[in-house]
């Protein structure tokens, strides 16, 4: 096998790695990873009087960034530190925004609690991955957080209970760009992240190492490849198929992309794997799925829950859900399988894109977590 064939000179890895180095960006860090950096800075300093800067932290990935500290705020009660957000050659909104956390001590047994500060949303609608009253901090970044006070606390002899407050300097402003407040997130922005890495996106480059990802595993003699979201629907395609590297595609938004490409470069089986909101926008025709260009048609689903079984107060449930995955769970908890229909709907779609192309198709829509909620 080549250089070519192995991921063109990248360690062999291929796959999203060898994507995003062809494609030239240069990625960044969520905030998430900053919140976790300004924490750990802020929790060190209220235990040993000192603020580590620059401050280093372990990504799900095992990376080990570095981040400089902006702010340093210490008194008897409190510390907080704050961290400029770089997302590298990615347009996000919040690039350079100042993300700031402020760690207090708790009475021992009270764990980690996360508090939302000025311009970090609540959550105020069903349907998000957190509970309606909480702070906006998603999943993994509070993972990350809890798992950095813990190691804190081990180094310096303390109990790693504490309370931290979120903030993001003119975070409401900045929100107002973003669709939290449809998603029913209000006073600010989430804090967000599931690798702690800024993928940076541009059309062009990203379509072409999308091309160029096909070009590999054909000339590495595959004949299964697997168009993916992102990082969590790669380690589901990894646990089903035992797919090598080479073989996942990063697709990101752009499913029609790959669609086109493996149309006129065809292999003998593509597999796509995705959230189950993005792949409902699939279902429903879009070959798009980036939020500014394609939103979830929550009607849509409920016409499809319908041919499932669902009965009328039920599809309309569905359709004026906050978010897909609301309209996912409500289906779960009556037996009917949306995730299979939407599955079956978007494999449906991929097909017509192919025209006949010699490619089979399957679809795997997942949660948040990874776990198959549809198959087509």
């Amino acid at each position: 096998m080549n250089a070519e064939a192995r991921g063109a000179g990248d360690g062999g890895r291929g796959g999203r790695d060898a994507q995003l180095k062809h494609t030239g960006l240069r990625p960044g860090w969520t905030t998430g990873a900053c919140a976790t950096a300004a924490t750990t800075a802020a929790y060190t300093a209220l235990l040993t009087g000192d603020f580590p800067d620059p401050v280093s932290i372990t990504l799900p990935k095992g990376q080990t960034p570095a981040f400089a500290l902006a702010v340093e705020e210490l008194t008897a009660q409190a510390a907080s530190a704050g961290v400029v957000k770089d997302a590298g050659d990615d347009p996000d909104v919040t690039h350079g925004a100042l993300v700031r956390a402020t760690v207090r001590k708790l009475p021992p047994g009270s764990g980690v609690v996360f508090r939302a500060g000025p311009g970090v949303g609540t959550v105020t609608l069903p349907g998000l991955p957190l509970d309606v009253g909480e702070p906006a901090v998603n999943p993994v970044p509070r993972r990350l957080m809890r798992e950095h006070v813990a190691r804190v606390a081990a180094e310096h002899g303390a109990a790693g209970d504490v309370e931290i407050t979120v903030s993001v300097d003119h975070g409401e402003e900045i929100a107002r760009s973003t669709w939290n407040g449809r998603l029913g997130i209000l006073g600010g922005l989430s804090i967000l992240g599931t690798t702690g890495v800024v993928v940076p996106y541009s059309c062009s480059a990203w379509i072409d190492s999308i091309r160029r990802g096909v070009d590999v595993a054909r000339a590495a003699g595959l004949t299964h490849v697997a168009g993916c979201t992102g990082s969590t629907s790669e380690r589901t395609v990894r646990a089903e198929y035992d797919l090598p590297d080479i073989a996942l595609l990063d697709m990101g938004d752009f499913a029609g992309a790959v669609l086109k490409y493996v149309r006129r470069h065809p292999v003998d089986r593509l597999t796509v794997c995705g959230g189950f909101a993005k792949l409902s926008k699939l279902a429903a025709g879009h070959l798009d799925l980036h939020s500014s260009r394609s939103q979830v048609d929550k009607p849509f689903l409920a016409g499809l829950a319908r041919r499932g079984g669902a009965d009328e107060e039920l599809a309309s449930w569905i359709a004026t859900a906050n978010t897909g995955l609301e309209a996912l769970r409500l289906c779960e908890a009556a037996g009917v399988p949306l995730g299979d229909l939407v599955a079956a709907r978007a494999r449906d779609e991929a097909l017509a894109v192919l025209r006949g192309a010699p490619v089979a198709v399957d679809v795997l829509c997942i949660d948040r977590a990874g776990a198959v909620v549809g198959r087509g």
